[in-house]
């Protein structure tokens, strides 16, 4: 059978067989992120489960069950030269993306991968550069590529629905204080777990409960905490409805303050986050919170608000303001308010419009199947997947340096060498892969 052959700047299809023939399918993370995002991968007709694996064995046999696959493993790599595995879903911790997506690329598997795409900006680059060599499909996991709504968000921004927009601002908020992330002891791994391979390129640890499973995000050894996790989403958003590709999808400059100002407990990760990015044509502000729910925004009574638990807060958001409107974009829908009038009577208006949509991971991970097969193109590659994810990495990286940065999208360098100096780390040399 042969697959699709993708070109790094077009993603064009250059040959196409079997369209209507099975997708054989492996997942490398099998913890409940892997196994959310591989159930509604199964939905599509076309899929089948091979193997699963994690480096924890209870949940790669926990996933073969789910989905019906012969074997689990806990070694990905086992996978690797298997004739019978088409393409790969990785969900693993973040500072394990880039090297299995590298390696199944290498050894001709298709590849879906969970956000944030990399730990660093330099693994991302790496991806990207990964998926234009092997002539693979590497697809980023940032299922609002796959929301029809954000798609008419951004005919709506792009057609000057709203009038110029020169503001945008993003965030996301959530209350773990004062120690949801409470310290416990170093003790034995469980049984089942290959620690060492779970720190893999990470720096040596000893195992403790919190760098591991729903946790480990809290840690910078293993991720960029809220903005690389719930932020890459929006990120990414901000660029389909304001129409940037490439190195226009990226800041000039960028700042930030904040840092770990409340929590108490197991981590090191900021709590408090504030980042304002400065595009060619426009300024980004984002906010990560973990001490506060609330959030803020506009709000239409009624409207239930993507992860909202009260009535009146809301977690997440995405607003753009314009000259004649603002819209607040998120996952559920999005919703546009004229401009108010009262202090000029002949102030231009847009009219106020709601849209309710839903989640689209399920039709994200449907399409992953029939982008393997030739039935449809892709619509989240690495390169924007690495895109988005940067901006989550270059707020993390002017916050440690304290410092204005400014950015050069074409060479992914700073201006200063103490933030050059992040844009990378040395894996420990028994776990350099890739």
């Amino acid at each position: 059978m042969q697959r699709r052959a993708f070109v790094a700047t077009a993603l064009a299809a250059t040959q196409v067989q079997g369209a209507n023939e099975r997708v054989r399918l492996a997942l490398v993370g099998s913890g409940g992120r892997g196994r959310y995002v591989a159930g509604f991968a199964k939905e599509n007709p076309h899929a089948q489960y091979v193997a699963t694996a994690d480096v924890y064995l209870p949940n790669a046999e926990a996933a073969a069950k789910q989905l019906g696959a012969a074997e689990s493993v806990q070694d990905f790599r086992r996978l690797l030269d298997r004739k019978d595995i088409d393409a790969i879903i990785v969900a693993t911790p973040d500072h394990w993306h880039a090297t299995i997506a590298i390696l199944a690329a290498r050894a001709g598997k298709d590849v879906y991968v969970e956000k944030p795409l990399s730990y660093s900006v330099v693994e991302g680059r790496r991806i990207v550069d990964a998926m234009a060599s092997t002539k693979r499909l590497i697809f980023g996991g940032t299922q609002h590529r796959s929301a029809p709504h954000f798609a008419q968000a951004a005919d709506l921004i792009q057609s000057g629905y709203i009038g110029p927009v020169k503001y945008v601002r993003i965030w996301n908020y959530v209350n773990w204080h004062p120690n949801a992330i409470s310290q416990v002891p170093d003790s034995a791994a469980p049984p089942g777990l290959n620690w060492d391979m779970y720190l893999g390129p990470a720096p040596k640890a000893a195992f403790n409960q919190r760098r591991f499973l729903s946790t480990f995000r809290h840690y910078r050894d293993y991720a960029g905490g809220t903005i690389t996790d719930y932020g890459t989403h929006r990120f990414d958003t901000l660029h389909q409805i304001m129409g940037l590709k490439g190195s226009d999808a990226a800041p000039k400059a960028v700042s930030a303050s904040g840092g770990r100002l409340l929590l108490q407990g197991a981590g090191d990760n900021p709590d408090l986050l504030q980042v304002t990015y400065e595009y060619e044509n426009f300024v980004m502000s984002y906010e990560g919170v973990n001490f506060n729910g609330h959030g803020g925004g506009l709000r239409t009574p009624g409207f239930k608000y993507y992860n909202q638990v009260g009535t009146q807060d809301l977690p997440n958001g995405m607003i753009f303001y314009g000259t004649k409107g603002t819209m607040l974009a998120e996952r559920v829908g999005f919703e546009i308010y004229p401009e108010p009038t009262g202090r000029d009577g002949n102030l231009p208006q847009c009219q106020p419009m709601t849209v309710v949509a839903r989640d689209a991971t399920r039709e994200h991970a449907m399409r992953f199947v029939d982008c393997v097969r030739g039935a449809q193109t892709a619509n989240a590659t690495a390169e924007s997947a690495h895109m988005a994810t940067n901006i989550g990495h270059l707020g993390n990286i002017a916050l440690r340096t304290g410092k204005k940065l400014q950015w050069n999208a074409k060479t992914e360098k700073f201006d200063a060498p103490e933030g050059n100096a992040l844009l990378s780390r040395t894996p420990r040399p028994e776990w350099t892969l890739i």
